[in-house]
Formats: structure tokens, C-alpha cells, sequence
């Protein structure tokens, strides 16, 4: 297994000591650029042409800081992850998170892996409801975390990490695309990869996607609202019963009635009735198709989910 280790930090460097001209060609290149293959699959143009006004500097400046505003004003932010410490944790998270799925005899098609660590654009309103951090590990093979540095944010770092290297290791099993996609293997693969991260780091570092759920909001609204819309499909449709109305409004979707984050909250605790239920391990979960899961939690649905402090 070769895990590359994208030092965003001296990136981050490079640029701002580089013209104003510069700065945004060479973030596309050294910045995004190792995560090709992750946009042609997604379909993200890698630099827009007549044709197309969007591309992957588009995308990243939806969260993240803009080239052109890399400048010596982000120092206070480049410093903290700019020690070697922060970088040997993750590393940890990612090669100990992959290497467990090795070490309980699930080989990994996928060999070559690239990480990093993106400073997150203040102004963002969907990365400030996330409480400044959140990740994209979906596509096997490329990972990435975005963070605004804080108390809150740098401890839960690594556990971003593992949440994120888990879709990437189920999404090497179960192959999925836009369009076909249900809402039952969305809320399934979040509560996986969120319990996973729990396992090796912990519940009190659980993010503020399963954090902030009220329990009485859980039980008596959220799970009503998804429980017979698990064979929905369509990214674009059901994605809203995952995030939540408030980043739905942000992003000009349709709302639907769901609090934020509600459909992550309400597979964390679907995965955890499926453990207990079933004894099964995280990691034999992780590559455990939806439908064989939510076909062993039926009960859940109607049981009430209790949370002991």
C-alpha cells in the first residue's frame, strides 16, 4: 500500500510567496492536481474551457480558501498544520485505518492512496454549520479534509480522517453512481464510517453531524421522515434527506422537512443497533451491502434510540 502524504502546508507557502498571476494556476497544479482521477470521475472539469465556467477551482473555492487569497493573511491558519506532529497524526489515521481492513484479511483493490488537509474559506456557510471541518473520501484512492483551525476542529482531525478512509474502503466493495445511488446505502455508509471513526478515536470526538442530533428530534421526527424512503435513488433527490434543509437551502435545493445533518445522525445510531444486534465487527460491516444491513434492523425504526451519558 503507497500513501502519499499531500503537504498542503508548504503548498499553502509556495503560493503566497508567488505572484497575484500565479497563485491560481499554481494551486490547480500542485494542489489539485494529484486528485485528478477523483474529478474526471466526478465528472468536475479539471480547467474550464468556453464551454464550461465551472471546474475544480470553482469546487474547491465553494469551501476552501481561494488562490488568489492565499496571502500572507492566512498565516495564522497555515500554522496550525503546519507542524510536523499534526502531519505524523495523519498519517497515523489514514495508514492505521486502511491497514486494519488488511489486517482482517479484506484485501484492498485499491494500492495508491493521496491525502490532505485544505484550509477552509471562513465565509463558507455550509462548512461553518459543520462547525469548520468536513471530508470528502468517497472516491477510493483520494481523500480529503477540509478545516478551519480551532479547539474544536485539530482534535478531531484524525477522526475526520478515519470517517473518510472508510467510504473509501467501502466504495472499493460496493460500487455505486449518481443517478442509481439510494438513500438507504447514503444513510448506511455514514453511520459505517462514523462508527468506525468512534471505534478507533472515540465517541467524544463524534462530529457535529451526529453530535448536534436531538434524541427526541431523532426518535419522534427524523426517523419517521426517512424510514420508508430507503429505496429512493438519485443523488441530487435524496441528498436532502442526508444534510439536512439548512445546507439544502444553501446549496438552492428543495427542502424536505429534515434538520441538519439528520440523515448522518440517524445512520450512526441505525449502525450501532446493527453491531449490537448482530455482533458483527465494524470492519466486516464496512463492506456489508445496505440492503442486507437494513434488512437486519427493522426494529430500529420503531424502537426508541436512547443515548446513556
Amino acid at each position: 500500500m503507497n500513501i502519499k502524504t499531500l503537504r498542503s502546508d508548504r503548498i499553502y507557502q509556495s503560493i503566497i510567496d508567488t505572484s497575484s498571476e500565479q497563485k491560481v494556476e499554481q494551486y490547480r497544479t500542485q494542489m489539485l492536481l494529484p486528485f485528478i482521477k477523483k474529478w474526471d470521475i466526478q465528472q468536475i472539469p479539471y480547467k474550464a474551457d468556453a464551454s464550461h465556467s465551472f471546474d475544480v477551482i470553482t469546487f474547491n473555492n465553494m469551501m476552501n480558501i481561494a488562490p488568489q487569497d492565499i496571502t500572507e493573511d492566512v498565516y495564522p491558519l497555515l500554522e496550525a498544520i503546519s507542524s510536523e506532529q499534526f502531519w505524523k497524526d495523519c498519517d497515523a489515521a489514514v495508514q492505521d485505518s486502511l491497514s486494519l481492513f488488511e489486517q482482517n484479511q479484506i484485501p484492498l483493490s485499491v494500492t495508491n492512496y493521496v491525502y490532505t488537509v485544505l484550509l477552509g474559506d471562513s465565509n463558507s456557510s455550509v462548512l461553518a454549520i459543520n462547525e469548520g471541518i468536513c471530508g470528502d473520501g468517497g472516491i477510493p484512492g483520494h481523500i480529503l479534509v477540509t478545516l478551519l483551525p480551532n479547539e474544536y476542529t485539530l482534535p478531531r482531525i484524525q477522526s475526520v480522517l478515519a470517517h473518510e478512509c472508510n467510504h473509501n474502503v467501502r466504495y472499493q466493495f460496493i460500487k455505486w453512481n449518481y443517478e442509481q445511488i439510494t438513500l438507504g446505502e447514503l444513510i448506511v455508509s455514514e453511520g459505517l464510517a462514523e462508527s468506525f471513526a468512534t471505534t478507533l478515536y472515540g465517541e467524544h470526538l463524534l462530529g457535529p453531524w451526529v453530535s448536534k442530533a436531538n434524541m427526541s428530534t431523532l426518535n419522534h421526527h427524523i426517523k419517521p421522515l426517512l424510514e420508508d424512503k430507503m429505496d429512493r435513488s438519485g443523488f441530487n433527490q435524496i441528498s436532502p434527506y442526508l444534510y439536512g434543509d439548512d445546507i439544502t437551502n444553501m446549496q438552492y435545493g428543495e427542502p424536505v422537512g429534515m434538520p441538519y445533518a439528520g440523515g448522518y445522525a440517524c445512520g450512526y445510531y441505525l449502525i450501532q443497533y446493527y453491531l449490537k444486534k448482530t455482533g458483527k465487527s465494524i470492519i466486516e460491516a464496512t463492506i456489508t451491502p445496505a440492503e442486507l444491513i437494513l434488512a437486519e434492523t427493522k426494529e430500529f425504526w420503531h424502537e426508541t434510540t436512547i443515548v446513556l451519558d
